[in-house]
């Protein structure tokens, strides 16, 4: 499959990426090998944009789920991806590569609000922009919130890095003979609720022609592997 060319990018982290297995939250040799991975993407002239979920630090639909208030337990999960994005901020300046850090909550002590205008402008300076707090408001995922910016910064794609390779008509860490997907419509995806992303934010996608890529971002150099062509990863994208 001749994979297409993608100038400007968002790429949506999960937060458990940035995990290691001495148990630590945020693990610095974790975030600086990712952010590894981005300065490469980075060095080739893509632009791009960055979503980090929270979920290594407060997922909020869980803390629901045991008792919290969903609105609190959601602007709690929202603080955490403030964190993640700081986090990769940090590893990706030690390696040279200049950011900008924008919430969607008031956060102006550590960094920019949201301004659509003002993120194109570090873009066109060749920074990259790193959205935390999702859309600002419970009961949404940080995917509709990399959905919604992906749409609002007019991105050619939004990939999605994952522990993961792709996306599977199964759970393949369930069922060994599960099948991964090359490519994959939107509407495949919601009506058999294969757990890409949010159904919102699949539809999001949809309705803004935004290819999803799933790949695997903790294997080395598959990031750059994939915009290339040459790695193994799942396009959801209109019914061909």
């Amino acid at each position: 499959m001749t994979t297409p060319r993608y100038n400007r990018i968002l790429l949506k982290l999960s937060g458990e990426v940035l995990m290691g297995e001495n148990g630590l939250a945020i693990d610095p040799a974790v975030t600086a090998r990712v952010a590894g991975e981005i300065a490469d993407v980075k060095a080739q002239g893509y632009e791009l944009c960055i979503v980090v979920g929270g979920g290594n630090i407060f997922r909020g639909l869980a803390a629901a789920a045991k008792g919290f208030e969903r609105a609190t337990a959601d602007h709690m999960g929202m603080l955490a991806t403030v964190m993640n994005a700081l986090a990769v901020q940090n590893a990706l300046e030690q390696i040279g590569v200049s950011t900008r850090v924008q919430s969607a909550i008031s956060m102006d002590k550590i960094c920019e609000p949201v301004i659509r205008r003002r993120a194109e402008r570090h873009l066109e300076k060749g920074r990259v922009v790193i959205f935390a707090a999702g859309v600002g408001e419970p009961y949404f995922t940080t995917d509709s919130g990399a959905a919604l910016r992906a749409a609002e910064m007019k991105c050619d794609a939004l990939f999605k890095g994952t522990s993961v390779d792709g996306v599977y008509d199964a759970d393949p860490k369930i069922v060994p003979t599960a099948t991964r997907y090359d490519t994959v419509s939107y509407d495949t995806v919601l009506a058999k609720n294969l757990k890409v992303m949010d159904a919102s934010a699949i539809s999001l996608c949809r309705d803004n022609d935004i290819p999803i890529v799933v790949f695997n971002i903790r294997e080395h150099g598959n990031f750059a592997a994939v915009l290339s062509g040459e790695g193994v990863s799942t396009t959801v994208q209109k019914e061909q």
